[in-house]
């Protein structure tokens, strides 16, 4: 494979067979065949959204693309964790069969993806930006992306198998990289392009541009801010995702003074201090060190910028930890966090206007089935929780907008219940192609063409299983149903608990009705639906088998 500078050079696409140059091609009186670009970004919550209502952020470029198209209130995703989820997108199948059930995992990149089919029929394909499936994509014309979860700063990029590092802020040199793939196309035939940004993935760091554009903002806290977890069982009681107990102040709010960060730390395996004294020491300088490392990648000037813009939360860190409660403390984190976070959704907002608009400007933009999704949602507080994993709304609901005007409706809204799944299976259909069998998900080009309408026999229940336990923020395992109206969940492994929740009395999930005889009916009806879903994905023993996690430094998802 070439990189960029062959594409500059015309010769890069002479190699493919002319049988397939020919399919792409469109012959006159024929409709030209759409471009695809999925914009996916890394942690990117609805709640984020100002198009979903959020009151947190304004997204004027994602706005757009729900003004000039449609909007998906409910899209699930099939397992909330970043690599199993892209895996998922790729192959149009659920994490069992995919066989990228967690981030551990090495995907198999010779089974079928549609990038591949696409690419087989004469696509002109490109992969820019965080992969995060431990093994080179395959599919591609053309390849860039982050080593790991990525860096903000200065990234480092393998590039069809080389390795660059980049100066510059990540989400803005992504953008580069599209722009520069698709000013080197042919022309003559379409592109499918995974445009897939690191942000707004922890530890949200906000570019030059943006540092302290949101100090002086006092961010609305979730009611649930200080949830004490009554009404439901271990599971959330015994999860380590809390802003005020388990959000590194180091890595996360960066509570670091230049002098600190100068200091060299080192990890210890052995002393007389306990297994869980050296593992709590090992966590406070993993978080020391991985920010030391993320703050060494800006250059001098950069630094002294960083250093001013952090300097008062470092001063008034240092107070409040002398004087606050711990729920004044927590408070004060969030308010920290949601500066942050929103910091580096301003960059991702930007960078997909600059894409928009060039688009536009090539008189692409008509004739490009334009995605925006997320890998899944996120908690902002709510809970008290940063993180995802688990099946709750705030991070099983993933936000997706799709504009393509030939098909799509201007300002349409759809409350069918779609899926991540459902990606591929409708890129391939989109194509002119035929969806294999072995796609698990529906295409949405019915959903798509009937202004939000499901199609008759729809699906009215998405499945989900979580498998990463014991692992990062001790999230357990556990598989569900969403419906409509209830969501009915299994947590397994070391513990067996059930929860349910009635979706319309308790949109939050804040007490399991489970053991509520009220609900015996409704609980039946589910446990059935459930099994029938379990049937069909070929999920049917989920707590029989047995599943083996690595911990490492290096999984901070």
């Amino acid at each position: 494979m070439k990189n960029l500078e062959t594409l500059r050079s015309g010769a890069r696409y002479a190699a493919l067979p002319l049988t397939l140059t020919a399919l792409a091609g469109c012959s006159e009186g024929q409709p030209k065949r759409p471009n695809i670009l999925v914009m996916m970004t890394d942690d990117h919550t609805a709640q984020a959204m100002s198009c979903y209502g959020s009151l947190l952020v304004e997204t004027p470029n994602l706005d757009r693309l729900a003004r000039e198209g449609m909007l998906f209130e409910n899209c699930y995703v099939s397992n909330a964790i970043s690599g199993p989820s892209r895996a998922c997108i790729l192959t149009g199948k659920y994490s069992h069969v995919n066989g990228f059930t967690d981030n551990s995992r090495t995907f198999d990149g010779d089974q079928q993806t549609f990038p591949k089919l696409l690419h087989e029929a004469g696509y002109q394909t490109a992969m820019i930006g965080k992969w995060h499936l431990n093994s080179d994509p395959q599919g591609f014309d053309f390849w860039s992306i982050l080593v790991g979860q990525g860096e903000y700063y200065a990234p480092q990029f393998i590039e069809n198998g080389e390795n660059r590092v980049e100066k510059g802020y990540v989400t803005d040199i992504i953008t580069d990289k599209a722009i520069s793939f698709l000013e080197h196309r042919d022309p003559s035939r379409p592109f499918a392009m995974l445009y897939y940004h690191k942000a707004p993935h922890r530890n949200w760091m906000p570019a030059q541009r943006h540092l302290g554009i949101n100090d002086s903002r006092v961010y609305p806290e979730p009611f649930n801010l200080l949830d004490d977890y009554a009404g439901r069982g271990r599971a959330a009681r015994e999860q380590a995702m809390e802003i005020g107990r388990d959000m590194w102040p180091e890595w996360d709010l960066k509570l670091m003074t230049p002098e600190e960060l100068s200091r060299s730390y080192e990890l210890e395996s052995t002393g007389d201090a306990n297994r869980d004294d050296v593992a709590r020491a090992n966590d406070w300088r993993s978080s020391v060190m991985q920010y030391q490392a993320a703050y060494n990648r800006m250059t001098d000037e950069e630094k002294a910028r960083w250093n001013e813009a952090y300097a008062p939360r470092i001063a008034e860190y240092k107070r409040l930890r002398k004087t606050a409660t711990p729920d004044e403390l927590t408070r004060w984190k969030y308010q920290q966090y949601m500066r942050d976070y929103c910091a580096v959704i301003q960059a991702v907002d930007e960078n997909v206007g600059r894409l928009l608009d060039y688009l536009e400007k090539i008189g692409e933009l008509d004739n490009t089935i334009i995605v925006y999704t997320s890998d899944q949602g996120f908690f902002l507080g709510e809970h008290g929780w940063f993180d995802k994993r688990f099946m709750y709304e705030e991070c099983q609901r993933t936000p997706l907008l799709v504009r393509y005007p030939p098909m799509v409706g201007a300002g349409t809204r759809s409350r069918a219940l779609a899926m991540n799944i459902d990606l591929a299976p409708t890129f391939i259909d989109l194509a002119g192609l035929a969806v294999p069998d072995d796609m698990q998900g529906r295409s949405l080009r019915g959903v798509l063409a009937s202004g939000g309408e499901a199609p008759e026999g729809w699906r009215t229940g998405v499945y989900y299983h979580y498998y990463e336990y014991p692992s990062w923020h001790s999230v357990k395992r556990h598989y569900g149903i969403r419906t409509a109206d209830y969501k009915l969940i299994h947590f397994y492994n070391d513990v067996d608990e059930w929860e349910m929740y009635d979706l319309k009395r308790d949109p939050h999930e804040m007490h399991s009705v489970y053991d509520d005889p009220a609900y015996a009916e409704v609980r039946r009806g589910l446990h059935v639906q459930l099994e029938e879903l379990q049937r069909e994905c070929g999920d049917t023993d989920p707590c029989e088998r047995e599943y083996e996690f690595f911990r490492g430094a290096d999984q901070l998802k």
